[in-house]
């Protein structure tokens, strides 16, 4: 549906994408992601036709836009900031492409009520944007891009103005639109929640280029780099060296501590390993595991949050529950339930 080859964009001296190629399928919602400055919105526009590339070429559906404009497409983007009219009426600003197209009447009257209705919107034309909620001004904006039946659908941070509990729901709502309209959609942000929760594909982007794109278990489970490991999800990056065969996989040796990994094999030598803060289990002091000194504990409501002082480093730790076990200054056993084996050098390439 979306082809990308080699796409290159540059401002000034700048690369703001540099020689990037995908293929994005039908029917999908995909994600970029990756921090500020990486290219993710850059790389939006250039689908959109708001910008054209200096090198390489795009294709939707089966036809080369590479120097088409934006106009000519039939994609529609919803900015982040909505941008309404706050002078017109809901209806109003829903159909206000169609009028700038040239249709009139009760044939945009039409339209724009199916298109409400759609969205969940019905009853709500005649009041003005103000008087909407921020969901519900956030589903004008999807309303006044779908009604002119765009093949592509485009967000860029379509969330970031909206509370956490509104962001989940909204976000809820733009997967369960896309899966029942059978859109195509390309939705940038930088929240690694939201692009895990709607994806089918994620493209995770650093420095105009790709770093990895996979469906978001594999970029959780699997990811290319310490880069990957860290924005999909935090990762703990320990680095250290595979010794022998241990019992429960390889004994991997950090600083003083030889510890038991649960990996199924690994040539001797250097090794680093991503593990996820909800991967580390946390004990009174004992013999098992490695030992461990509670620096911080956080209380955040459905969990605690602990940073740990070990010989492998400060590690984060996500523990289930709302009770703090743990204090501030208190000795623990730290065991890594579950790890990722990072390709070599990797751990060096992490982000900033």
């Amino acid at each position: 549906m979306i082809r990308f080859e080699s796409v290159t964009k540059r401002f000034g001296s700048v690369r703001a994408v540099d020689a990037v190629s995908f293929a994005l399928e039908e029917g999908s919602l995909t994600t970029l992601l990756g921090p500020s400055g990486c290219g993710k919105t850059t790389t939006l526009r250039l689908i959109a036709g708001l910008e054209l590339p200096d090198e390489g070429g795009i294709v939707i559906d089966g036809r080369d836009v590479s120097g088409v404009p934006a106009a000519e497409r039939r994609v529609a983007m919803v900015f982040q900031s909505y941008a309404l009219f706050p002078h017109m009426s809901v209806a109003e600003n829903v159909g206000y492409g169609l009028v700038i197209n040239g249709m009139r009447g009760k044939e945009v009257a039409t339209r724009v009520g199916e298109m409400l209705e759609t969205l969940g919107l019905g009853g709500l034309g005649s009041r003005q944007p103000g008087e909407l909620s921020g969901g519900q001004q956030q589903r004008v904006a999807v309303a006044r891009a779908l009604v002119l039946r765009p093949r592509v659908l485009l967000f860029d941070e379509p969330l970031s103005n909206l509370d956490a509990r509104l962001r989940r729901r909204v976000r809820e709502d733009i997967r369960d639109l896309q899966r029942r309209l059978n859109l195509t959609v390309v939705y940038v942000t930088h929240d690694q929640q939201e692009a895990l929760a709607v994806s089918d594909t994620v493209v995770v982007m650093r420095d105009g280029r790709i770093a990895q794109i996979g469906p978001p278990e594999a970029l959780y489970d699997t990811p290319a780099d310490a880069f990957v490991a860290d924005f999909m999800g935090e990762a703990n990056v320990i680095e250290g060296e595979c010794v022998d065969r241990g019992a429960a996989g390889i004994a991997f040796r950090v600083g003083y501590v030889t510890i038991d990994l649960p990996l199924s094999r690994h040539p001797p030598g250097a090794l680093a390993i991503a593990v996820r803060p909800e991967a580390i289990l946390l004990s009174p002091h004992r013999a098992e595991g490695f030992p461990g000194r509670i620096v911080r504990a956080v209380f955040v409501g459905s969990h605690m949050e602990y940073e740990v002082s070990t010989t492998a480093g400060a590690l984060f730790v996500v523990a289930p529950g709302a009770s703090a076990q743990f204090r501030a200054g208190d000795a623990v056993s730290v065991t890594l339930t579950r790890v990722i084996p990072l390709p070599a050098g990797s751990a060096a390439r992490q982000p900033p």
